[in-house]
Parts: C-alpha cells; sequence; structure tokens
C-alpha cells in the first residue's frame, strides 16, 4: 500500500478518490488565516497545549454543546488513540462494526484490549440494537459508533440513534460518537444531545472543512472526563498552530461554503449511481450516501477488488480503496470511493471505470 501512496504523492495527475478528503471547497478567508499566521511567524513557538481559545469556542458552537468541554488533538486519528488508551484497560472489550475505520482496532491491540466486530454488511448497512446487547459481556467498556459510517455512508435515524444511547446508559458503557463526515448527513442527530454524561464525541476538520493535511480535530465530552484525558495525550506542546488558525477561518466561514460542498458531492453521486447501474454484476449498496464516501459492491462481477484498485491507479491514475482496508469479513466484495472531489474527476472515474470492469471481466 505504501507503494501506491508512493505513486499517487508523487503525480499531481492522479485523482484521490481514496482517503474521503475534501478537494473541493478553498475559501479565501482559510488561506489568508495561513498566511497571516506565517507572516506572524507564529510558527517559531509551541501553541497553547489546550488549543486555540479561539478554535476552541468554534468547535463547541459547532456543535451546539455549550456545557461540555474539549482538546484539541493531532486530527481525529489522536484523538481516537489517547481515548482508546483512557478508556479501554488491558483485558477490556470494545463492540465495533465490520466494516468500520479499523484503526481502532490498531490501537485496541497496543493496548491489550479487544474490538468486538458486529457484522453491518446486510439490511440497512448499520448497527442493529439487539446485535449490540448480544455482543455485551462483563469486559466491555465501550461502543465505537461511527455517524455517518465510513465506508458505507449510511447514518442512524434519531430513533436507533436513541436506542443505542439507551443501552450504553443501561450497561454503564461510554460511547464514542464518531462524527467525521456529519456536515454530508442530513438531520444528523448527536449521540451527546441523548446522553451528554456518557458520550465522548470525535471531531475533526479535515474532511468536512477540506483540511486533511493541517491534522486538527479534538475530543469534546463531559468537562471531568476531559480534564483527565489530557494526561494520555501524546505530545503538552499543543497542535499545529497554522492548523488551528485554518480551523478556526474554515468553522467561520462554513455557512458560505457548505451549501456549495454538498450540492456538488450530490452531483458527483449521481454521476457514479449512472456509471455503476451500467456495470453487470455491480451495485450501490447505501444509496444515497450520508457522507463523502459510497462503497461500489463487485461480488456479483469476476473483479477482485485489489485488481480494480490497481488498475484504476496504475492505468488511469485514479486512487480508490479496495474493500480490505475497511472491513475483515467483506473486503473482497467491494471497492470505496470518495466523491468531494471536482466533478470533471468524477467524471474521469466515471469513464474509466467500466472499462477497466469490462477488462476484468
Amino acid at each position: 500500500m505504501s507503494k501506491d501512496f508512493d505513486y499517487a504523492h508523487s503525480n499531481k495527475n492522479v485523482v484521490w478518490m481514496s482517503q474521503n478528503t475534501n478537494h473541493l471547497h478553498t475559501h479565501e478567508a482559510i488561506q489568508e488565516a495561513i498566511k497571516k499566521s506565517a507572516d506572524n511567524r507564529e510558527y517559531t513557538k509551541y501553541p497553547l497545549a489546550s488549543g486555540l481559545p479561539e478554535l476552541r469556542q468554534l468547535i463547541l458552537e459547532d456543535l451546539k454543546l455549550p456545557e461540555q468541554d474539549l482538546h484539541i488533538t493531532n486530527g481525529g486519528t489522536e484523538a481516537l488513540y489517547c481515548l482508546m488508551r483512557h478508556i479501554q484497560p488491558k483485558g477490556s472489550e470494545m463492540i465495533t462494526s465490520d466494516p468500520s475505520y479499523f484503526v481502532i482496532h490498531k490501537f485496541a491491540k497496543l493496548g491489550g484490549a479487544k474490538c468486538t466486530d458486529i457484522p453491518i454488511y446486510s439490511k440497512n448497512y448499520r448497527f442493529e440494537i439487539e446485535d449490540i446487547k448480544e455482543a455485551i459481556n462483563s469486559k466491555t467498556k465501550s461502543i465505537f459508533f461511527i455517524d455517518p459510517i465510513n465506508p458505507l455512508g449510511s447514518t442512524y435515524p434519531e430513533s436507533e440513534k436513541r436506542a443505542v444511547c439507551e443501552v450504553a446508559e443501561d450497561h454503564k458503557l461510554w460511547l464514542i460518537d464518531d462524527i467525521t463526515y456529519r456536515d454530508f448527513a442530513p438531520n444528523h442527530v448527536l449521540a451527546a444531545d441523548i446522553l451528554p454524561e456518557k458520550t465522548i464525541t470525535a471531531y475533526s476538520v479535515s474532511k468536512n472543512c477540506g483540511l486533511a493535511g493541517m491534522r486538527v480535530g479534538s475530543l469534546v465530552g463531559p468537562k471531568d472526563f476531559i480534564a483527565g484525558i489530557r494526561g494520555t495525550m501524546v505530545s503538552d506542546l499543543g497542535i499545529n498552530v497554522v492548523g488551528q488558525r485554518a480551523a478556526s477561518a474554515a468553522l467561520k466561514t462554513k455557512p458560505e461554503w457548505l451549501p456549495g460542498l454538498l450540492e456538488t458531492a450530490r452531483r458527483n453521486q449521481e454521476i457514479i449511481k449512472k456509471t455503476v447501474d451500467k456495470i453487470p454484476g455491480a451495485f450501490l449498496p447505501v444509496y444515497p450516501s450520508a457522507a463523502s464516501m459510497m462503497i461500489i459492491d463487485i461480488s456479483e462481477h469476476n473483479a477482485n477488488p485489489q485488481d480494480v484498485q490497481d488498475k484504476l491507479l496504475y492505468e488511469h491514475d485514479i486512487f480508490v480503496r479496495a474493500g480490505n482496508y475497511v472491513s475483515a469479513r467483506f473486503g473482497e466484495n467491494f471497492i470505496r470511493v470518495s466523491f468531494s472531489i471536482p466533478t470533471e474527476e468524477v467524471k474521469r472515474f466515471a469513464e474509466a471505470f467500466p472499462k477497466v470492469m469490462q477488462e476484468l471481466s
């Protein structure tokens, strides 16, 4: 996989549909904030360990959680790592899904904990409440809840999210609400609005604000919990100050750029669906997606997902991901494609994908 990324990063012509990153909006205020920070040579000093006060306030306002506290992290991934070290002691278990954001398994293993995967590649492509109840045992400490779900693009109606919160409360479990793709989902519901005292919200500006390269995220939760988790952070010298300035500018201007982002994402999904519908043995399990990505199931086609990824990348300069990156059980069924990219690049995929599938049939 490192070879693929080396190739993609060294080739400016590559279409990035592999990491769910947002390549769309470039609001001038964000670039101005980056330039101003550089002009002021803020990079010469360690930033505040707790994060810029302005950014902290903007995140709480964005989530409408004024009574909670937060800690700024080096992207959402560091947030999850530190969270795992804090709430999942050696020998404990966490309920997760398959497919999922599988880096959480790596973090659990590092601390001697275990992920209990619930298969969700069927029915509604999300947790079923009875499956969660059956998976809970005396070692369970938390439920890892991605909403909208990476890689499926499915999301939870309020009734189902409330039911999961009730299970967490009944069993005194932490609910980790990973809302990385929240801005793409209509009518999204925060678990913290239902179960504030036992919900930890994992927040990131990588996907919604188009700032993946800046590495800015946060953990949001009850004040006493956040105070305790600060002792597990990797660094006490703060997070990239230029990234924090950019994130602040993005959140302040969000009403200006978000509508256009969502409209382009909707249009791009339509192009992908029309393309997939013409290919025998391929279909979209979840459409429309409530995130910035979707999966294309090719299990009824002869093509292998890894072969599809390789041909698209090395013959057409289009980078998608084979399903084994996000699923142990179902990875051989699908590829994952992200669509928060310019429409012209989606059209390149729409032209190349049928050719690749025909060649691999």
